[in-house]
């Protein structure tokens, strides 16, 4: 058996020393009841039979008659000579009659002789019961002593002996029986918490081991469920981390490809165009101001992926924060569609704009974070619903007195299984689309400290629809 450590030792023990605590009181508080009948019964058996003795002998009226009459007792009305000693006692406390002859002249000397008798002067005679050890033979006995009186003086005694060897014996085996019922009771109580612990140490030892699997770096690994219980929960949730792990790794790596091939694209272009220029290869004007501009172009991208992935840093390191001053919502996202339309248009885009005539109250917001969220979201519709040729923003009151702002592109829409990923960091989905991945997962982040929501979905007629909630007067 393997040595019992750890929660396994901690309930063992706990367990069977209650369970030996409450058996060994129980064994206790039964061995003493049946003691208690035992005896009791004995004892009321005797009383009993005193009482019948003295009944037989009160139509006497002298001590001799008294001693004259007990074999006429013994032979004719008392029948268990062979399980009781009848005695007749006189007054010194000697045994003047016994049944079974060889107690006779003895002086026992026990308690309850004195008690019929009334030594005490204070003391009426009575009788009394006595348990104990035998003065001739150390035999552990019980006797029942009981005055014949007359006069209303003690002139001689009844007294009857029993052995308590057989009834000692009977509890014994008694109590030994109950020991054994209760040591029973422990080891099916030990039994059945070893098989109970056993449901529960071997899944979360199962579980260690998986959670340290999944730390030395063997992502997507599962377990199996047994028990639909707590535990059962438990390994739900580690095989669902497992699983998120696993595809978080996988978006990480893509990601990182992603970014280094989006890195090298720029990079390439201007250190091309750069040589080339450089070496004189090209000398028509209008060819270096053409290099000239697509250096301009891909460092200006570069810098903006740069400028992502430093955001991104600030997010996940709590250093992104917001200068806050009221602002004009609708005014801010009128400046991005103003900026942005004659690009759009230079790409065969459409883009309108939708006012509404309510007028909405400032908004204690961050503009060039505002700014930020709609440009990035502006600059998406094109690249992944361009082909549709047309995108359209607006602006109105939502039910709840909030801002609503709607940016709709025409383009082939998210595919159904990406859709509750499009916002998670890294995750770039099947389109070809150039960009880093994490520009979505940016703008959620400032949408979300102005306390607002941004959902994305698939329109109605097909294309991309992208829905942010502001609440007004924050």
């Amino acid at each position: 058996m393997k040595k019992l450590k750890g929660i396994r030792k901690r309930w063992i023990v706990n367990s069977l020393s209650s369970a030996l605590l409450i058996v060994l009181l129980a064994v206790s508080a039964f061995s003493v009841s049946m003691v208690s009948y035992y005896y009791r019964s004995m004892s009321n058996k005797l009383q009993e039979r005193a009482s019948s003795a003295v009944s037989f002998f009160s139509s006497y009226r002298t001590e001799e008659a008294f001693y004259q009459n007990a074999y006429t007792y013994i032979n004719y009305q008392f029948q268990e000579k062979d399980k009781l000693d009848f005695q007749l006692i006189d007054t010194d406390g000697a045994v003047r009659f016994s049944s079974f002859f060889e107690s006779s002249g003895y002086t026992p000397g026990t308690p309850d002789i004195d008690c019929a008798l009334g030594d005490n002067e204070s003391q009426q005679p009575m009788m009394k019961v006595w348990t104990g050890r035998a003065p001739d033979t150390g035999e552990r006995i019980m006797a029942v002593s009981c005055p014949l009186t007359v006069n209303g003086e003690a002139v001689c005694v009844i007294r009857l002996v029993t052995s308590l060897k057989l009834v000692d014996r009977q509890i014994v085996i008694i109590i030994g029986a109950a020991l054994l019922v209760g040591l029973l009771i422990v080891a099916m109580i030990y039994a059945s918490n070893l098989y109970f612990l056993r449901t529960i140490v071997n899944p979360v030892t199962e579980v260690t081991s998986t959670a340290e699997r999944i730390a030395a770096g063997s992502y997507g690994v599962q377990m199996e469920k047994k028990y639909d219980d707590e535990i059962g929960d438990l390994i739900d949730a580690i095989n669902d981390m497992s699983q998120k792990i696993k595809q978080a790794e996988k978006v990480k790596n893509e990601f990182i490809s992603s970014v280094s091939h989006e890195l090298r694209t720029p990079l390439t272009a201007i250190n091309g165009w750069a040589e080339t220029i450089m070496n004189g290869e090209v000398r028509d004007a209008q060819d270096v101001k053409k290099g000239m501009g697509i250096i301009v172009s891909e460092a200006r991208r570069l810098t903006n992926m740069v400028e992502e992935l430093l955001e991104f840093s600030r997010i996940q390191d709590g250093r992104f924060n917001l200068s806050i001053e009221p602002v004009d919502i609708k005014a801010e996202l009128e400046d991005a569609v103003y900026t942005y339309r004659e690009f759009f248009h230079r790409e065969g885009i459409e883009l309108t704009h939708t006012d509404c005539e309510a007028e909405f109250p400032l908004m204690n917001a961050d503009p060039e974070r505002l700014r930020q969220v709609f440009c990035n979201l502006l600059d998406n519709a094109a690249k992944h619903g361009g082909s549709g040729k047309r995108i359209d923003t607006a602006i109105f009151p939502g039910e709840n007195g909030d801002v609503v702002i709607t940016i709709r592109d025409y383009g082939p829409g998210i595919p159904e299984e990406e859709l509750p990923h499009v916002k998670t960091k890294f995750y770039k989905g099947s389109s070809k689309a150039r960009g880093s991945g994490i520009g979505l997962a940016v703008c959620e982040e400032i949408v979300t400290l102005h306390q607002g929501t941004l959902d994305i979905g698939n329109a109605e007629g097909g294309g991309c629809l992208v829905t942010l909630h502001f609440p007004t007067g924050t």
